[in-house]
């Protein structure tokens, strides 16, 4: 996943919908280019007088799925574990039956997905606030100034959740087939069940497709190349 920062305004202003009113703080706009869901544009609005950063996606790959993400923000506060660590309560996406993707908030550590626990610090709500809630609810801790790790969480707790799509499959195949240069099948039918969930005749209907396009060739022995 590469983030980049793109533009910086010392001064600028958003809405804020939890107070209900404008608020003014610095503003940052970062790319995204995530392999296993595409590229992302946000916008990170820091509130110091309020201890929040909004962290809002602005910009999505193409989908029916992705494009519900649009607009959505992620809040972070001022935890009281530390003076620089702000928390965000962990919700994750799901999708339901009539196509609408929803969100549930993580109550115990086998809800949390194993790339958020070992890649970040997981509390409890009270841990984090010293507040108490009827809920169990679970927070991850991220360093203030740390802006790229919230957009990282954004990311693993909204989009990561969602099974990808047919056009979304296509570009994941195409990266990891470049990405391992010459390969057998097999190892990219592997690959891709494990990282994307991509089944079998899934695949093979893929690659049947990108070597019609010419955009990769079939080599001996069932070794694949990208053309």
């Amino acid at each position: 996943m590469k983030i980049t920062l793109f533009e910086e305004r010392q001064e600028d202003a958003w809405f804020d919908l939890s107070l209900r009113q404008l608020r003014v703080g610095e503003v940052r706009f970062y790319r995204v280019d995530d392999l296993l869901t595409g590229k992302w544009l946000f916008k990170v609005c820091v509130d110091r007088e309020a201890n929040k950063i909004m962290v809002k996606a602005i910009k999505c790959p193409a989908g029916k799925l992705f494009s519900q993400l649009e607009g959505n923000t992620m809040l972070f506060q001022k935890s009281i574990v530390s003076a620089d660590l702000f928390y965000d309560i962990i919700s994750l996406t799901h999708v339901d039956g009539e196509g609408r993707v929803r969100r549930d908030i993580a109550q115990s550590m086998e809800e949390v997905p194993s790339v958020i626990r070992e890649n970040f610090d997981v509390k409890t709500y009270e841990e984090a606030t010293g507040k108490k809630l009827p809920a169990n609810y679970l927070v991850t801790l991220s360093k203030r100034e740390n802006e790229k790790d919230m957009i990282t969480l954004f990311l693993l707790e909204r989009a990561w959740m969602l099974p990808p799509e047919e056009k979304q499959k296509t570009l994941n195949l195409m990266a990891l087939i470049k990405k391992l240069e010459k390969t057998s099948v097999a190892e990219i039918r592997s690959v891709a069940s494990e990282e994307f969930g991509i089944g079998k005749d899934a695949l093979d209907s893929l690659l049947a497709d990108l070597e019609a396009k010419g955009k990769i060739k079939r080599l001996d022995d069932g070794y694949v190349k990208a053309a």
